[in-house]
């Protein structure tokens, strides 16, 4: 993933990016094949929308996935402002994304979540357009349930600090006995929509570093509005989930109207138009009568 964002600065050939290992400038990272230390390079990168162009200036700090340098991880993400986590669409949710997403919280770091090696569905599994739609939302559901985990702890250990103090339940003559404590750990008053991962919020992107490309639901919503005839806005809520497009009726149906005759449009937008590419380029070049 950092020799394709440097790939995009010039740095190095996009054929090389995930063979230099540019940031890996040990001989034992090198030789290893995984990152031991932090390193950091500035990146340049250029933001067009239909309205605007903006040019930005980011420090990107690569840090090792290795449980072994989780210390590395705590210094570099000291020093961001955000954080994008890396999740394997084959292997999953793993211990370490559990790790490295408590380094985040505690920092106050804003996470970004990154579904890598989304071609590996398709060349390795082989999975259908539709099995990987599910297969990509349970990965989503699995990291914000680490989430769900991280702000229900935070509570309950600040809850329970405070709940202390205001019942006197400091140790001493005059300590509120345990069983007559109060504890307010009401979650439904608490708001934690905020903290989870959702493409439609844009914290989500869908990626194959080896392949040299990433996408959000925000770009493929910008690129059918007009096509489709709808409002981007609300192609950018329900690209993603359970949303079916009633094409005949020109709207866009909920999971009981249209689970049994339509494909959710995440589905038919997105997944198949990928399929499809990696069809043509990738796997029949290698078939009877291919490209070879």
């Amino acid at each position: 993933m950092s020799d394709s964002l440097l790939a995009s600065n010039g740095i190095i050939s996009t054929r090389l990016a995930g063979k230099v290992r540019f940031l890996d400038s040990r001989p034992d990272e090198q030789e290893k094949g995984i990152t031991m230390e932090a390193s950091a390079i500035s990146l340049y990168f250029n933001v067009v929308s239909p309205s605007s162009s903006r040019d930005y200036l980011v420090n990107l700090i690569d840090s090792p996935g290795h449980v072994d340098f989780n210390s590395e991880v705590s210094t570099a993400v000291r020093l961001c402002d955000g954080a994008l986590v890396l999740v394997d669409v084959v292997e999953g949710v793993s211990t370490q994304t559990l790790t490295v997403l408590r380094q985040a919280w505690v920092e106050n770091v804003r996470p970004c979540l990154v579904l890598n090696k989304i071609d590996r569905l398709i060349t390795d599994l082989q999975l259908t357009p539709m099995e990987a739609h599910q297969h990509l939302q349970h990965l989503v559901e699995q990291v914000n349930a680490v989430m769900g985990m991280l702000f229900r702890g935070d509570l309950f250990e600040g809850d329970s600090e405070v709940a202390a103090a205001a019942t006197g339940a400091a140790e001493g003559d005059n300590a509120t006995p345990l069983e007559e404590r109060v504890f307010d750990w009401n979650l439904e008053d608490k708001d934690d929509s905020q903290i989870y991962f959702a493409p439609e919020r844009g914290n989500v992107v869908f990626a194959s570093a080896m392949d040299g490309w990433a996408f959000s639901v925000d770009q493929f919503a910008a690129m059918y509005a007009d096509r489709l005839g709808m409002n981007e806005a609300m192609l950018r809520k329900t690209l993603w989930g359970e949303y079916y497009l009633d094409a005949k009726n020109k709207r866009v149906v909920g999971y009981e109207a249209g689970k049994k005759r339509l494909k959710p449009m995440f589905v038919q937008f997105v997944l198949e138009n990928l399929w499809a590419v990696y069809d043509a380029v990738h796997i029949n070049q290698y078939a009877p009568g291919g490209m070879g």
